[in-house]
Parts: structure tokens; sequence; C-alpha cells
């Protein structure tokens, strides 16, 4: 079994399909025609509609990326998309030379050195943000809280701690001195915006100029052009993906077995099962075949990310190569992936001392990427009992260790809130 139904993760099973009825219905309610045509195709590896080909297996997902030439300026893909909004020179519509350097000093921009100097900042948001889920202090009038009353507890919306997460490490990524939160509301309308030219679909009436606006609106925020597009990608994945894996952890009841042992193998784990970028859209450059399919120079190829990492399975046959589908393979790997699984590592260890349940929880249907417009936590501890002193610091952040998770049973799913 994979992390969370085994080990310090052991829930029952009722409690895995809460979590995952939970994030299925973000999935399907985000874009439901596209993601119901593609939730009934995924049980053959490779699918063709038309000009279309629906890459679901992981083996085929692994090929298209590893060895067949793809269009990486065509229409209706990421780097189609950011050759018109922008002046060209990113990273997702270079190729040959340029694309291994770009790639090879984005790598270096993102990797371990970047997860310390990046670390405490996004650690100062967790415990700012986080202090007012203690059960035991005062209401924000403060006055005592009444014990014995779960009404008087305050929220937290992940949503929004998430948008500060992504702009905090965003502007310190680029550099910009723009406030976070505007940064992160700009990536995240820009991506709204030229959603539909990266998923199959009929074009509104004035999309094209409403992406262009929203593009010029990032880039104005931004010393150079040219980190728009890993704006866009760090703001909106990680605005997605957190809300959700801390519902799915709510649900499970997957809080007490987090320590800095188990959380990164756990973040890996929840970001396989909820796959935050779910389509990567392409194009081939170039006839080829893949899992037996004969692919056109032109055809449209769709990357179920979220099949490919076996999202829909406890148990997947592969699952290191199931996790690492989420980000990609190959030369079209994404490099900021241990970036953000030791941000979400630490969202969860920040959270566990609290127990977190949802009270409310609204999809946005508006994202690029699926996610929620509002998730709201509060303490799942009894009033009272009080947190530990601080959340458990994972290894090497370079700030000081706070007392382990609390004992005890974690609360079960089916008593929180609608």
């Amino acid at each position: 079994m994979t992390a969370p139904l085994v080990g310090p993760y052991a829930t029952p099973r009722r409690a895995q399909r809460t979590a995952r009825r939970r994030d299925r219905r973000v999935y399907l309610r985000s874009h439901p025609v596209l993601f119901a045509l593609l939730a009934a195709t995924r049980r053959r590896p490779v699918v063709r509609i038309g000009r279309t080909v629906l890459v679901h297996g992981t083996e085929a997902y692994r090929e298209v990326l590893t060895r067949v030439p793809l269009d990486r300026t065509a229409e209706g893909t990421t780097g189609g998309a950011a050759a018109r909004l922008t002046d060209g020179g990113l990273l997702f519509d270079q190729d040959g030379a340029g694309h291994r350097a770009a790639r090879r000093a984005l790598s270096a921009d993102l990797g371990s050195g970047a997860v310390a100097r990046l670390r405490p900042l996004w650690q100062g948001v967790l415990d700012e943000r986080l202090a007012v889920l203690d059960p035991a202090g005062p209401t924000p009038d403060g006055r005592p809280r009444d014990g014995r009353a779960t009404v008087d507890l305050p929220t937290v919306d992940l949503v929004e701690l998430a948008r500060e997460l992504a702009g905090v490490t965003t502007a310190a990524l680029t550099a910009c001195a723009a406030d976070p939160l505007l940064l992160a509301r700009a990536a995240a309308d820009a991506a709204a915006a030229t959603a539909r030219d990266h998923l199959p679909g009929p074009r509104r009436p004035g999309s094209a100029d409403a992406a262009a606006r929203a593009a010029a609106g990032l880039t104005a925020l931004l010393p150079d052009s040219l980190d728009a597009m890993l704006a866009v990608a760090a703001v909106n994945t990680t605005v997605a993906a957190l809300p959700r894996a801390a519902a799915w952890c709510a649900d499970a009841g997957l809080w007490a077995g987090l320590t800095p042992a188990t959380a990164p193998a756990l973040a890996a784990e929840l970001l396989r099962l909820t796959a935050p970028s779910p389509v990567l859209p392409r194009v081939a450059a170039a006839d080829a075949t893949v899992a037996g399919c004969p692919v056109a120079r032109g055809d449209r190829l769709v990357l179920v990310a979220r099949h490919a990492a076996r999202a829909q399975d406890d148990t997947p046959a592969d699952p290191a190569a199931a996790t690492q589908a989420v980000f990609g393979a190959g030369p079209h790997a994404c490099p900021g992936a241990g970036l953000a699984r030791a941000q979400l590592a630490d969202l969860l260890l920040a959270l566990a001392p609290y127990r977190p349940v949802v009270v409310r929880a609204r999809v946005d249907r508006r994202s690029a990427l699926p996610g929620y417009a509002e998730l709201r936590v509060r303490a799942g501890l009894p009033a009272g009992a009080g947190p530990p002193s601080g959340p458990a610091r994972p290894s090497g952040s370079g700030l000081p260790s706070g007392i382990g998770l609390p004992s005890g049973p974690a609360r079960p799913p089916g008593t929180e809130a609608p």
C-alpha cells in the first residue's frame, strides 16, 4: 500500500474514501466536460479522437516526454501561450541549446540551495497565520474562549494562506518588490485568462485580449518579463496543491502520523494523489508511435499527468514512476519538484499540531488548475487543550525545533462540519 494507508499513516478505508471523494469533486467541477471525458477514457493508455491523442498510461506518458519531438511554440501549448503573451525567450518556448542552458540555470535557482534560502520566508508566514488556530488562545477581541464551544474557534482560509506563501516564494525567486499577494493574484489572473489556450474546447469572444491584458499586468510587476511563466507556474501549482493536500489529510485523519521524518514522503504521495497540474497540452513536432498508436506531426497530445501518476489508485504498480509523473519526465521534468515537496511538507507539519478539520470548502470554477476558491479549517483538538509550543520543524530548516506532534487519536472525519 502507499504511504497514507500504512505505517504512521494507517487510517480506516472509509476515511480514505472520504478524502478521495472530496478531492474528486474539486477535479471534476473545475473543468467538468474535459475531465469527465478523460475519466471515461482512462482505462486505455492512449486514445485517439480525431487529431487529438489522449495519453493516460504511465509508460506512454513518459515515452512522449522523453522520445517524441514536441513543438514548443504550437497553438494551445504552454510554450505557445508564452510566446504570444510575452516577448519570447522563455524556458517554455525555447529549443535546443538555449532550452538546455535555461533549464540548467532554473534547476540551480530552484534546487536545494533555494529551499534553504526560501524556507525561513514561508515558515514565517505559516507561524504568523496559523497561530490563530490555537484553541486555547483568546478570541479576536481578546476574551477567553469558552472551552465547550467549537463555534467560538477561529478558522483559517488555506487558499488565502497558500496564495500568500506562493507570493512570498515567487517574489523572492524573481526579486520582485511588489506586494506578494498582489503578485500572486496577478499570476493567477494571467493563468486563468490563458487556460483556454491550453485546454481543448471553444474560445470565448475577447478571450485573447483578456489574456494579453492579464499577462501585461503580471509582467509589469516583475523586474524581468522572462520570469512571467515562472511566476505563473509557481503560484498556480502552489495555490492548487496545498489546500487540496491539507483537505485530504483532514478527511483521512493523517495528522497523528506526521513528523519531520515522515512528512516528506507523505507530501510526495499527496502530490501524486492530487496531481495539481492534471493535464499537459503538447503538440507533436514529428511523426512517432506512442504505445502502438501512430502520432502524426501536428497532432495535439493531451498528456494526462493525473492518470500517469495513477492518482486513482492506492497502489500504483510502479510507485517511483507514478510519483515522478506529476512533475513530468526527462528533459520536460519540472525543476521545481523538490521545492514544491519541501513547501508542502512544511505546511503539513505546521498544521499537524492543531489537527485541523474542514468547516467550509468551495471549488474554484475560474482557476486554471483544479482547486478551491475557499477552504476554511479550524482546530480539531478539544478547546482548552492547546497545541504543542510550536510546530515540528524539518531538519536543516535553519530554525529552532519545536515540540513534536500531540499524542492521541485523530479526530474522526465524520465529525467535521460539511
